[in-house]
């Protein structure tokens, strides 16, 4: 991998130079940043105190060292006895445990079994919210989402589900639009509630919200008794 390469050439380089040029810098003296075992001024940490990862920070256009319990999103540690470090994860992994082991994917993409697939196995559907490949259904073999199911089981068939709705409310109140407030011309809508969705294969609904237009009725003219 390119990053523990660029870690090493960045380590042997500059090991001997310390902040005055002179040597090794130790943390103790109080001139490398925190958790580094030694450190030169242009690049930052070259090696970690024990059990700390050494990270590679992008600062404007270079790289500096840095030491880190552990490693930042996008990266996994790497232990070893010289230096252990933190490594990038594969392109498509928003994090991972290893290399070969991711435990969330970027968009577009869905975990399973450890890896970030493109799209998921029957069985299974692509939940786009937690990205990763979820269980359908008992019996469903390829769905759209838990509830809706697109191909049976071989052993099994598709139930036709139809949509059923209830009945229409009352027309509502009959309402002038903003942009037209001198006419008396207005509309007024209606609604039907869905009592079932339909499957797949079942009838889709029918309309269920109805407009139309109206005239405003004339508000009667106060009387005032003296």
């Amino acid at each position: 991998m390119r990053t523990p390469s660029l870690i090493w050439i960045l380590h042997l380089v500059n090991l001997t130079k310390g902040l005055d040029g002179t040597g090794r810098s130790p943390s103790a003296g109080g001139l490398c940043p925190g958790g580094c075992a030694t450190c030169s001024a242009p690049n930052g940490c070259l090696s970690c105190m024990p059990r700390l990862f050494f990270h590679l920070e992008l600062d404007g256009m270079r790289q500096r060292g840095t030491c880190v319990s552990s490693c930042p999103r996008g990266h996994y540690g790497m232990r070893s006895p010289h230096i252990s470090t933190c490594a990038r994860c594969k392109e498509d992994c928003a994090s991972c445990f290893s290399e070969r082991f991711c435990t969330h994917c970027h968009a577009g993409h869905f975990l399973f079994r450890g890896k970030c697939e493109s799209s998921c196995p029957d069985g299974l559907m692509a939940n786009a919210a937690l990205r990763e490949c979820t269980e359908c259904s008992l019996g469903c073999e390829l769905c759209v989402s838990r509830a809706v199911c697109a191909s049976c089981r071989a052993d099994l068939f598709a139930l036709q589900v139809h949509c059923e709705v209830g009945g229409w409310t009352a027309w509502s109140p009959c309402v002038r639009k903003r942009s037209q407030r001198v006419t008396r011309r207005g509309q007024e809508t209606r609604n039907r509630p869905v009592l079932r969705p339909p499957s797949v294969y079942g009838d889709p609904c029918p309309q269920v919200s109805e407009i139309r237009k109206c005239v405003i009725k004339k508000e009667p003219e106060q009387v005032v008794i003296s």
